[in-house]
């Protein structure tokens, strides 16, 4: 019988939360229904023992060879591709010294991923400030930019939770920047990209609403950017008969009322959208990279290192993600 394509985990920061959730979330998969697809974990198979041996937890998995992989001999079960790291503790500080172990991780997945024989890559939590170093504003854009193919121009980050998704025009750079980075080719460009993800993955033409800039969307300078550069982009998206609607005021648009028409919403920037996103649904959202010929997600939490070994980490995000996934076979 021919499996599906493998899901690959990429475990990121070794010094995190994610082996804890990633063990918790697996094994209540399987005890609900047998898993009907490979999935191939990428990363350090003495580190993963060493953190479930502390952590007081079992996760049953196969090593894999690579050529196993790239000949597709693989069933619907557990794998590790190992990704050797040298380590004294299984817990330890996050430091630079995991930066090549995590680079390592992500380019045996992009290799595969490039290959076509995987649709989709789960990556955990990684440091954005010892892994990236400032390279990249985040992992969105490191893996948009590693990955050999797009679908368009810049990577489109999207919060995503089946009720109501979010997504940030710009992503992790200051606020006294955010002005000059929007313009209209890159609205047009985002929602274009969220209103296919949305008709490709889920049979659905989503309600998009798209907030202003300013405080009630005026302004008195100048450059009211919501007349100058929003509202002509979704006189064009309009044209291009994406279902859109704006721009709205952002202290307003999260009530009840306006949550319950749309199917995702575009701010400006980061926390315009995700400080709402997160009252409301706290950690029930998983991250996900548009613009790929693939998917990339990621849970929506950071490696927490207050947690690390304590057992008691909140596994809402990544097993959002699997029920999304899921809703896709």
């Amino acid at each position: 019988m021919k499996t599906k394509k493998p899901i690959l985990i990429v475990l990121g920061e070794p010094n995190s939360v994610f082996v804890e959730i990633l063990s918790k979330v697996l094994n209540k998969i399987s005890i609900k229904k047998k898993i009907d697809y490979p999935i191939i974990l990428i990363g350090s198979k003495k580190l993963i023992l060493s953190q479930l041996k502390i952590l007081k937890k079992k996760l049953k998995f196969t090593e894999v060879k690579k050529k196993e992989i790239y000949y597709n001999k693989l069933g619907n079960k557990i794998y590790l591709l190992n990704v050797e790291y040298n380590f004294k503790k299984a817990f330890e500080n996050i430091s630079k010294k995991s930066k090549d172990y995590i680079s390592k991780c992500f380019n045996e997945g992009l290799k595969i991923l490039n290959l076509r024989l995987s649709d989709i890559i789960i990556n955990g939590p990684v440091s954005k400030k010892h892994f990236l170093e400032k390279k990249y504003p985040g992992v969105t854009e490191y893996v948009f930019d590693k990955s050999k193919k797009k679908l368009s121009q810049k990577p489109v980050m999207l919060i995503f939770n089946k009720k109501l998704s979010v997504s940030p025009l710009t992503t992790h750079i200051p606020l006294n920047e955010v002005s000059k980075k929007i313009n209209k080719k890159l609205i047009i460009n985002n929602v274009i990209t969220i209103n296919n993800f949305y008709l490709r993955n889920l049979s659905l033409k989503p309600k998009i609403a798209i907030l202003g800039l300013n405080p009630h969307c005026e302004t008195k300078s100048k450059l009211n950017e919501e007349k100058k550069i929003i509202l002509p982009a979704i006189k064009k998206l309009k044209k291009g008969k994406i279902n859109i609607n704006g721009p709205f005021s952002a202290d307003t648009f999260f009530i009840k009322k306006n949550k319950t028409k749309y199917n995702a919403i575009v701010g400006m920037y980061h926390d315009q959208v995700l400080t709402p996103f997160k009252t409301i649904f706290e950690f029930n959202a998983s991250n996900i990279t548009l613009g790929l010929p693939f998917l990339r997600m990621s849970v929506d939490h950071g490696p927490n290192k207050t947690m690390l070994g304590k057992n008691k980490s909140n596994i809402d995000s990544l097993l959002n993600i699997f029920n999304f996934i899921n809703s896709l076979k």
